[in-house]
């Protein structure tokens, strides 16, 4: 039976230091349509991305033998231009404010939005786990740069936001990702709650989290797919959202401590999802 129309208590998104400016800030950007990709990850998954489009190449002066090699093994549709050394302080000027760039970035074209019907599409015909997060408010874009990271750690299928309280894709997403932006679809709905209803007729069973759920994760007998909805810090689901879930479900956590952040909650919750797929097909 469903565990559901209880109110949750999760308190999931993490705040991040800084002013309000600073978060809020637009993506850098160093040409019109462009998108800076900054970090070793990113830009290492962003050469590696067939699809990537990459216009320059910045270094910083210590860091062009190392940018030479990952030119050397690029394998974007265009071939990068040559490392650019650029001093620290420019490079700086180009990024957000303490961002954390290991004297590497990009300037590149963003990728295109990919469509649901194509992740859809592609989903093979196999006996293992199809997972797809939807995202539920989540508005940092260090929380679904993790969960795009846990994502791609656990193979799940996509993770899906909606178009209106999810973060644009910046360097900051692209860095919290830590290069999983280039693998996993990051897709973009009108609404969340109709799309669960179209997931049910693919075959998926969606489960929400909530920390004030009745039974846990692990205990919820599942079919191959599975919808995970996580919601944001505060209130949780909205309710629309969560009247579509066909189960409520919380964490196999034992502490004292009920709630977690959404990236780290989304990892446990993938983890115990394919764990549990494991031990059933070794019965």
């Amino acid at each position: 039976m469903a565990q559901r129309r209880r109110p949750p208590h999760q308190r999931h998104e993490q705040r991040h230091s800084g002013t309000r400016e600073q978060r809020d800030a637009p993506p850098p950007v160093s040409a019109k349509g462009s998108q800076i990709v900054y970090g070793r990850h990113a830009v290492t998954a962003a050469l590696a991305n067939p699809l990537r489009v990459v216009q320059r190449f910045l270094c910083l002066r210590e860091n062009i033998e190392e940018a030479a090699l990952l030119l050397a093994e690029a394998r974007a549709t265009q071939r990068p231009p040559r490392p650019e050394p650029i001093e620290r302080r420019a490079l700086e000027i180009l990024l957000p404010a303490d961002a954390v760039h290991q004297g590497l970035a990009l300037e590149a074209k963003p990728l295109a939005e990919p469509d649901l019907d194509d992740v859809l599409a592609a989903i093979p015909q196999a006996s293992e786990p199809h997972i797809l997060l939807l995202l539920d408010q989540v508005t940092d874009p260090h929380n679904v740069g993790a969960i795009l990271r846990s994502a791609a750690a656990f193979a799940a299928l996509a993770v899906i936001v909606p178009e209106h309280g999810a973060p644009p894709v910046t360097g900051t997403l692209a860095k919290a990702a830590s290069g999983a932006l280039e693998t996993v679809p990051l897709v973009r709905v009108t609404n969340l709650a109709r799309t669960i209803e179209r997931l049910k007729t693919e075959g998926f069973w969606c489960v929400g989290l909530d920390s004030d759920a009745s039974e846990s994760l692990t205990e919820i007998e599942l079919p191959v797919r599975i919808a995970l909805a996580l919601g944001a810090e505060g209130a949780g689901l909205r309710r629309l959202v969560r009247e579509q879930c066909d189960y409520l479900a919380k964490l196999p956590v034992r502490g004292a401590l009920h709630s977690l952040n959404v990236s780290n909650a989304a990892a446990v919750a993938l983890y115990a999802l394919t764990q549990k797929a494991g031990t059933q097909r070794s019965k």
